[in-house]
């Protein structure tokens, strides 16, 4: 009795040692009762029509967190904000920092506050136990410009507010040195999180990266943007999706859904596409995704103007029904959070968009494991930051009751932290999974919870992917068992194959068997699965999936469905993603002498082998069957040319090259190969057969003059020269008034969108911009502009054009080697030509390898005054149709 008694008692005193050797050098809280005033919530509310269920207050001002861009909440309820006063087109260094804020009683007050760490250009954060994740922009000391981006963690294990030291680099080169030294980080890399399956996801904007290291050495290069996944150590580096515009963020949901809002634009506007991420997809961008949609997985909606920001995917059982288990997706250009409210359908989804939260240029939202939502503000501070202005608030629930959560690190009891998997929200199920992992311990008592059938679907997820980290190959057996049990399927299969390094004992059997479920959803992890794990036999069952009626090119020159559901399309695609990996080309060309050939075909569109020209050509000569010989014909197009290896020096720009199906082609081993068999073809073909062959050149930019091409109706060209000197010479109330009284002006002088339209031709507005995606691309795009601008945004980009230069359309200056000098906007652009239209609307063709020198200047091509002959009335109206351009 004595004895268990002491043992109890040491107990007790060793847990006190644990606790209190966690909290060590923690500030203490001093609750502060002094609520923030910045913003004015109540007069927000009134502006911002606010949702009457919540409560909404301001947590930090400009004086601590100017120009937020980017933010995450520990589940212990601290924030961390990064601070990012050089912005999207910003160059200078040493303006970035991370702040960490505390609300130590949780009464909605910022109590204290701390410098965690010095950074510059913060674009994603992730806060989880005592260590913070950062992406951010990298600077040379040498010549002071920015050199790359790398993903870093900082540790904090004293619980300060401050990083105990210097953060360790887990991958390295994580963008496009070229264009962050030449524009900024406006298409770079951005956000990150964490998914239940362990690993951090990362938003690579369309500058792409090239030669990324990670911890283990390995180096990967994307052209464009997607997604890409690494472990908390910065190993095991892989591409997850790819084929995006320029995402800033991810959502990603208790079943491993992830999701995407893209923004900026590609020249013909600034659109916004909803996407779910589906592993290994193609979603084209930009070279398949408007002449090539049969071969991507395809957005689920395009809302139309807009700068998709951060996001996050709500799952908290405490908040109303109606703003839980939704993506949340932040808008900078709409001012707007909104959620996009998702049904299933078959692997996919189909959505609705809508309006939750107004916030002037919202940055990012997150929420700790109490259920306290932040989000932050840029508020105006431009293009280059602000010191001035931006702020986070905190959104809560009315009558919502905050209990705090424990440090899992102060957990003792691994049983204690294995229950908090259970819980009703996503964070404190990934906090205390995290916490576990660290501590190698629980996977018995965590396999129990993922084979207990009455438990919520999300925590028996939960419970899968944390075994399976914990176990490794150890647990293959037991994992291969829950295959057998449809509820968790899909989450079994994906465990199973989600480790490259750990898959030599994982069986191919239960993904075969897989594919022949009544689950669209299962299929597509098994397929995956099949994909990654390397074994050629499996070959076979993957062309035996059908190609359906979806799968269909666009007319010639017509842009295809890029932004519309077609969920009939996605198990196929994945299966010929799974076959491309398996580099299955003996299976491929075998398959053309079956029923299976279109999914083979599919395939080899992507295989530049020797073999699968050579079986193309013998399946094409031993069949009668003209459809088919079609087919082949267009398949071997296709591989005609291949991608150049990207090495930066091309590529990106604002208006990038949507011909397809490749950026930048060359020639390959079997291009004189196919060459020749066309050309013989073309001989033999009738003068209507030969359309065909001038239809191949134009699609797949052939380049074989004998075929000639197809003409494209192109926009008519109304470029009329103007003298834009002479009209911004003209006096009137606007050249007369300082931009504060007009502004004032505006506020109560509604104007009229109809004189506005007369006025943009009268003052000469088209001569560099175009309202319709059907006219000839000129300087920024307005067609959309009242999407992404307020009115007073519009106004000030009219009159001081200088501190509000359109993102993507900045003055280009070019001297080419011949010593000519040009200045304008490019409007369009490839990997070998641009054209430039100067300010009189003149259009310059140009050899990208006669060029000298390219940069782009920091002023606006466009000059001040242009409306100083313009009354009040008249410039308000002018805004007016701009604002109707959505």
């Amino acid at each position: 009795m004595e004895l268990n008694m002491f043992k109890k008692a040491g107990l007790i005193v060793f847990s006190s040692i644990v606790f209190f050797s966690c909290k060590q050098g923690e500030i203490p809280c001093t609750p502060s009762t002094e609520a923030i005033n910045y913003p004015s919530s109540d007069s927000l509310a009134q502006v911002l029509n606010w949702p009457e269920d919540l409560d909404i207050t301001g947590f930090s001002g400009p004086d601590l967190t100017p120009s937020p861009a980017c933010m995450a909440v520990a589940a212990t309820g601290e924030v961390f904000v990064g601070v990012d006063m050089m912005g999207s087109l910003g160059k200078e260094m040493n303006k970035g920092f991370i702040k960490r804020l505390v609300d130590c009683n949780h009464d909605g007050i910022m109590d204290s506050y701390t410098e965690f760490a010095q950074v510059d250009n913060p674009r994603g954060i992730l806060a989880i136990g005592d260590e913070v994740f950062v992406l951010h922009t990298t600077f040379s000391p040498e010549t002071g410009k920015a050199f790359n981006m790398d993903l870093v963690v900082f540790e904090d294990k004293d619980k300060d507010g401050v990083a105990d030291g210097p953060a360790k680099v887990l991958i390295k080169n994580l963008s496009n040195s070229k264009y962050l030294a030449e524009r900024g980080t406006d298409h770079a890399t951005n956000g990150i999180q964490m998914g239940i399956d362990g690993w951090i996801y990362i938003a690579v904007g369309d500058f792409g990266f090239h030669n990324a290291t990670d911890s283990n050495g390995k180096q990967l290069t994307m052209l464009g943007g997607g997604v890409l996944r690494v472990r908390p150590d910065g190993t095991e580096m892989e591409v997850y999706t790819h084929g995006l515009r320029n995402i800033y963020d991810v959502a990603i949901d208790p079943f491993m859904n992830i999701y995407t809002r893209g923004n900026t634009n590609d020249g013909g506007g600034w659109n916004i596409r909803f996407i779910h991420q589906i592993q290994s997809g193609e979603y084209g961008y930009p070279v398949l995704f408007k002449h090539f949609t049969e071969e991507i997985l395809p957005a689920l909606v395009d809302v139309g103007g807009g700068s998709g920001t951060g996001s996050l995917y709500m799952n908290d059982n405490r908040w109303p029904e109606k703003y839980n288990n939704v993506p949340m997706m932040a808008d900078w250009g709409r001012s707007y959070l909104y959620f996009h409210r998702l049904t299933e359908n078959k692997a996919s989804f189909i959505q609705d968009e809508e309006e939750f939260i107004q916030l002037p240029q919202i940055t990012d939202v997150d929420v700790d494991a109490a259920g306290a939502m932040y989000l932050s503000a840029w508020d105006g501070a431009g293009y280059s930051g602000s010191p001035d202005k931006g702020y986070v608030v905190r959104v809560l629930p009315k009558n919502f009751i905050y209990e705090t959560f424990p440090d899992p690190q102060d957990i003792y009891w691994t049983g204690s932290l294995v229950d908090l998997l259970k819980a009703g929200n996503a964070k404190t199920r990934l906090s205390a999974q995290y916490e576990l992992i660290k501590r190698g311990k629980g996977a018995d008592k965590v396999w129990q919870m993922a084979q207990d059938s009455s438990l919520p679907l999300e925590v028996r997820a939960t419970a899968i992917f944390t075994f399976a980290q914990l176990a490794g190959e150890g647990g293959i057996d037991r994992l291969v068992s829950l295959t057998e049990d449809p509820q968790v399927q899909e989450f079994a299969l994906r465990a199973l194959s989600d480790r490259l390094g750990t898959l030599e004992k994982v069986p191919t059997e239960p993904f075969v068997n897989a594919l022949k479920s009544d689950s669209d959803r299962v299929k597509a992890a098994a397929i995956i699965g099949l994909g990654r794990l390397g074994k050629k036999e499996v070959a076979n069952d993957l062309l035996e999936i059908p190609v359906p009626n979806s799968f269909t090119a666009p007319e010639m020159g017509a842009e295809g469905p890029h932004a519309r559901p077609n969920a009939d399309i996605v198990v196929p695609h994945l299966a010929v993603k799974a076959l491309v990996k398996l580099d299955a080309v003996d299976a491929c060309v075998s398959a053309l002498g079956t029923d299976q050939r279109d999914m083979a075909l599919w395939a080899m569109r992507y295989m530049h082998s020797p073999k699968v020209v050579d079986g193309m050509i013998m399946a094409y000569e031993n069949t009668e069957d003209d459809v088919f010989k079609d087919k082949i014909i267009h398949t071997l197009a296709r591989i005609y040319h291949q991608e150049a290896p990207y090495d930066t020096s091309w590529w990106w720009s604002t208006r990038p090259d949507t011909h397809g199906p490749y950026y930048k082609t060359v020639e390959w081993d079997y291009t004189p190969v196919i060459r020749s068999f066309l050309r013989e073809e073309w001989e033999k073909s009738s003068e209507d057969e030969k359309e065909l062959y001038a239809e191949l050149n134009s699609k797949f930019r052939l380049a074989i003059d004998d075929f000639g091409t197809v003409e494209i109706t192109a926009p008519k060209e109304d470029m009329p020269t103007v003298d834009l000197e002479k009209i911004k010479n003209k006096k009137g109330q606007i050249g007369e008034a300082s931009i504060e009284d007009i502004m004032i002006a505006l506020k109560s002088i509604k104007g009229d969108p109809e004189k506005g339209k007369e006025i943009f031709k009268t003052q000469a507005c088209f001569t560099c911009h175009s309202v319709s995606s059907s006219e000839v691309m000129k300087g920024p795009f307005m067609g959309q502009i009242g999407s992404i601008m307020n009115r007073e945004q519009i106004a000030e980009s009219i009159l001081k054009p200088n501190a509000s230069i359109s993102q993507g359309f900045s003055t280009v200056q070019i001297q080419t080697k011949g010593g000519d000098n040009y200045v304008g906007f490019v409007t369009q652009e490839s990997a070998t030509d641009l054209t430039i239209r100067n300010i009189a609307g003149i259009a310059t063709q140009l050899k990208k390898s006669d060029i000298a020198e390219r940069k782009e200047l920091e002023t606006s091509m466009m000059p001040s005054g242009l409306v100083n002959a313009l009354s009040y009335e008249e410039m308000a109206s002018l805004v007016a149709y701009l604002e109707q351009q959505k």
